[in-house]
């Protein structure tokens, strides 16, 4: 009996490692996604800043974003696309980088400005009104380029690409 009750326990010890192979791929840890670059560039009063920046055009993409990212290039970026006009909600979740937003109207003209938005943060940042696109970049840009509301942004996205 001893036997049997010991081979019985030693099947289920393994019932976990055979199942490991059906198990999902937990959901903090989601498939890598690609993103197309193209340049951007904002002139302010402190002059033109050029940036490479991916650009989220799909709802999958902008749903992703930055999440997950734990590092991003100084004159690198992402741009939202929304492809028109809407007010936009953004947040932080699964967001490891501190990110200055660029809030950007339909002719480039920037709307608004969110400095220093906390990583991982469930709160939501909204847009202030009606904007095309959110620019992301890594917090303290907006402050070190004295981006302002009324600079204006070139990019593809615009129709004033640079």
């Amino acid at each position: 009996m001893f036997r049997l009750a010991a081979a019985f326990v030693f099947a289920l010890s393994l019932l976990p490692a055979a199942c490991a192979d059906a198990l999902p791929e937990p959901k903090d840890t989601p498939p890598p996604m690609t993103f197309r670059t193209a340049p951007l560039v904002i002139e302010t009063k402190s002059g033109a800043h050029r940036f490479a920046v991916e650009v989220a055009e799909t709802p999958e993409q902008r749903e992703r974003g930055l999440m997950f990212r734990d590092a991003m290039a100084g004159d690198a970026g992402m741009i939202f696309d929304y492809h028109q006009d809407v007010e936009i909600t953004m947040w932080m979740k699964n967001t490891i980088l501190p990110l200055d937003m660029v809030f950007i109207s339909a002719d480039g003209t920037v709307f608004d400005v969110v400095k220093g938005a906390v990583p991982y943060s469930l709160d939501i940042i909204p847009s202030g009104g009606r904007v095309r696109a959110v620019l992301e970049v890594n917090a303290g840009i907006v402050d070190a380029l004295e981006i302002r509301r009324g600079d204006k942004v070139k990019n593809e996205i615009f129709g004033n690409a640079p």
